[in-house]
């Protein structure tokens, strides 16, 4: 028997049945129309946004990394819990904007940006984050064609990543920004060309779970500004200071303090040095907004064992909750939260693994996991699945349907 993640606080149970936002997981299958589904609940959100507010200095903007769920019910909530969003192309700046989002609160990041984005970023009036010389010339380039003062802003590729990180995005040869010698060279180019420029932004990774990692970044991160800034001559109107926030998906996995890393933030913050005394700052952050908001159900379709071992076959699979199956950058494989939604916090009396439609054995939602005793017809409830799901995963593979999508709360 495998462990499983732990089932977030949020969730309770009526009459032995799963709720999500008041309902029960059937109610909320009936009002969509089918499984597979995933649901989420806002009031978990706005309670996240909330409690981050409360632990992070005063004055520090909260951005939503569009990436981690880009639903456009979920969007147009965000709209108005947050100071910004953060787009990684054309089409999530799309649906941001379609979404309510002003533009002037939109940044643009991600290598590889074509002529068309920038020109569609800098004509909306969005913030671009440049990424190589060349992204800058070229942007640069399209303004003057089109007449537009474009709104410009520098991502560095830090000297350091974020220690225990599950995605390392800053230190060595990366191909996210330009390494900080180069910064301030372009920072000055920006400037003398005319373009409006809107600081700073320093990404080291993401998904840490351990608060101290977190406070060093941001440290090192405020450091880096302020060495850019001096080399400039001129303060940055903003530093994103990115985000890496974690979640606990795995068994032992425990909760971030973000009390402790907003205290340590506002003492780094306090003490900064002058060049960036009259700098703003943001946290960008996406699945530790989301993440724990988003369930995944699917039903149970058939019961078979092979070799003494039970398996349960749904109708989901990989190719709506890749990360759950362990194959969306995870190492060693293990289970996020999972439960059967009709018989919520029933003790478990078998082991089975959850698998999926898929025709590869890469379609396992549950390896080995202790449940109660579940037949076809039931529904198995997978959390964690408000970032990086349906978006995130080959929906188009095998053919099957995409899940249907339901915001509640």
């Amino acid at each position: 028997m495998k462990p499983s993640g732990p089932i977030p606080p949020d969730y309770q149970a009526r009459d032995g049945q799963l709720l999500i936002g008041g309902e029960t997981a059937e109610a909320l299958i009936a009002r969509a129309g089918d499984t597979p589904l995933f649901v989420y609940d806002m009031a978990v959100v706005r309670d996240r946004v909330a409690r981050l507010r409360a632990a992070l200095p005063d004055g520090v903007a909260v951005h939503y990394a569009l990436k981690a769920n880009p639903y456009p019910p979920l969007l147009a909530a965000m709209a108005g819990l947050v100071d910004g969003m953060d787009v990684a192309s054309a089409g999530e700046m799309a649906l941001a904007l379609e979404s309510g989002v002003a533009a002037g609160a939109l940044s643009f990041a991600g290598p590889g940006k074509r002529d068309r984005e920038l020109e569609a970023a800098i004509a909306a009036g969005v913030t671009l984050n440049l990424e190589s010389d060349g992204e800058v010339e070229r942007a640069l380039a399209i303004a003057e064609r089109i007449g537009r003062v474009p709104r410009l802003a520098v991502r560095v590729n830090p000297p350091f990543d974020l220690r225990g990180s599950g995605m390392r995005m800053g230190g060595g040869a990366k191909p996210f920004g330009v390494d900080a010698d180069r910064a301030p060279a372009l920072v000055k180019r920006l400037i003398g060309a005319g373009a409006d420029w809107r600081g700073l932004h320093i990404y080291a990774g993401s998904q840490t779970l351990d608060a101290d990692a977190i406070i060093e970044a941001q440290a090192a991160t405020v450091a880096l500004a302020a060495g850019i800034a001096d080399a400039v001559g001129v303060p940055p109107p903003t530093v994103n200071l990115g985000g890496g926030f974690g979640i606990p998906y795995f068994s032992g996995d425990a909760p971030l303090d973000i009390a402790r890393v907003g205290a340590a933030l506002g003492d780094c913050l306090s003490r900064r040095p002058s060049a960036l005394r009259d700098t703003g700052f943001a946290i960008e952050l996406g699945r530790w907004l989301v993440g724990e908001a988003g369930v995944y159900l699917t039903r149970i379709v058939d019961r078979k064992t092979s070799h003494g071992e039970t398996f349960l076959v749904v109708d989901g699979g990989l190719h709506h909750q890749l990360a759950a199956s362990g194959n969306f950058g995870t190492v060693v494989r293990r289970n996020y939260p999972i439960a059967l939604a009709g018989r919520f916090f029933a003790p478990a009396d078998e082991e089975a693994s959850v698998v999926g439609c898929l025709c590869t054995p890469l379609d396992r939602l549950g390896d080995k996991v202790a449940l109660p005793h579940a037949e076809a017809g039931d529904v198995i409830a997978i959390f964690m699945a408000g970032a990086y799901g349906a978006s995130a995963s080959p929906a188009a593979f095998l053919g099957h349907p995409a899940a249907l999508e339901l915001l509640v709360g």
